[in-house]
């Protein structure tokens, strides 16, 4: 097998946002760049192994009897060839393009160096970028919120989810209630339930602010976003909650050109039973996200823009009596921007066979899914509009990617 070193081989073409810190539980240095970083985070563990099929490997199929996905033939039902190893699962169809222009790329091997299985440890530490600890902190998204940005002034956003860990911390953030919902402003619209509740919360004190602050944001969203809706949507329904979750956020992120950081997320992955394959409740839901993936492209496509799809594990690499699959390790982290050395898969891959899977039985985390980020957030070094030259990965990035990889 012809390999190559991790060295020499980036994820970017450029970079985005700001510098993360080699050691994350530091002082983040200060933001610079222009980007935009937008999370979507898919709550539940979703099974990257058949959104980002390893088809060329005997023991894909062998180990999935009745929910692997067929091998490329060209037909609607199976998998989507990228290269001689790897393609997309059929209902990330809509993707394809993206991967084929090269702004669509994906680490197959990547996730929290902690083995927990509970989502609930997981998810905590994923969102606070500390593996292995579950004491009090900020969000990572709400600490990168603080670097460059006014104090008292949002730069982060959040939609779908009432307080996600991920932006929760001192920073100002807005958060946005999921589909409709976002459109309507609750008992604050009629006008003399909205007068009652702000004479009773007219106070100086803590909670009398925060209250008065949270309804005029409330009211002022869900004005922009009917506007804004009832024009992009001409009488349609959206295709699905999370596609119509990205547009509101793309909506709001256009209106505010404050606000740099955003969150989505989504649930319903947690399939142990009933999986599916070509089709069942699993290829529903990557139907909807390859949907909302497509609505985030068209509102954060500018130079310096980052969109980051993860999960808090991966699955198991065999199927369950079920016809399911159970809590694993590590998975496919995807990677969406003009900056991104995309129509490529990046990092270690060292197969299926049971002797190279964690405990036998998971992809390993080959690649610290904090390394990752720290590129995706690194500052660009040329001027926006200029390919730069192809340079190695910084010294943290190195020392955590050293392994050898087949050359694509």
């Amino acid at each position: 097998m012809t390999t190559s070193v991790l060295t020499r081989r980036t994820l970017l073409a450029g970079a985005t946002l700001a510098t993360m810190p080699h050691a994350w539980g530091q002082t983040m240095p200060a933001a610079r760049g222009d980007g935009r970083l937008i999370v979507v985070f898919l709550r539940g563990a979703y099974d990257g192994l058949s959104a980002f099929i390893p088809w060329a490997d005997p023991d894909y199929g062998r180990a999935r009897p009745s929910i692997a996905i067929a091998a490329p033939d060209g037909s609607a039902q199976t998998t989507i060839r990228l290269d001689d190893r790897f393609g997309l699962h059929p209902s990330l169809g809509a993707l394809l393009p993206l991967w084929q222009q090269g702004v669509l790329g994906v680490v197959p091997a990547a996730g929290s160096p902690d083995p927990t299985r509970s989502h609930f440890d997981a998810q905590y530490q994923w969102e606070t970028a500390r593996p292995g600890r579950t004491s009090e902190v900020s969000g990572w998204l709400n600490t990168l919120a603080g670097l460059g940005g006014a104090h008292g002034s949002a730069r982060a956003i959040g939609v779908g989810e009432a307080n996600p860990r991920i932006l929760a911390g001192p920073q100002a953030v807005k958060l946005v209630a999921r589909g409709k919902a976002a459109q309507r402003a609750g008992a604050l619209e009629n006008p003399r339930t909205r007068e009652a509740l702000m004479a009773l919360y007219d106070g100086p004190d803590a909670l009398s602010t925060a209250f008065r602050q949270g309804a005029e944001s409330r009211l002022q969203t869900a004005q922009e976003l009917s506007r804004e809706m009832q024009a992009a949507d001409n009488g349609a329904a959206p295709a699905a909650a999370l596609e119509n979750d990205a547009r509101n956020l793309g909506a709001l992120m256009r209106q505010e050109r404050k606000l740099r950081i955003g969150f989505l997320s989504a649930g319903g992955w947690d399939t142990h039973a009933g999986q599916g394959a070509a089709t069942g409740s699993l290829a529903g839901n990557l139907r909807k996200l390859g949907a909302a993936l497509m609505q985030l492209r068209r509102d954060f496509s500018e130079d310096g823009d980052a969109i980051v799809i993860a999960s808090e594990f991966g699955r198991t690499l065999s199927e369950n009596g079920t016809r399911g699959t159970d809590h694993g390790h590590g998975n496919a982290l995807w990677l969406l921007g003009n900056r991104i050395n995309g129509g490529r898969w990046h990092g270690q891959w060292t197969g299926l066979a049971s002797a190279e899977l964690h405990e036998k039985r998971d992809l390993p985390v080959h690649h610290d899914f904090r390394a990752v980020l720290a590129q995706v957030l690194r500052p660009a070094r040329q001027p926006i509009g200029r390919r730069p030259a192809r340079r190695h990965l910084g010294s943290s990035a190195r020392r955590t990617h050293t392994a050898r990889v087949k050359n694509q």
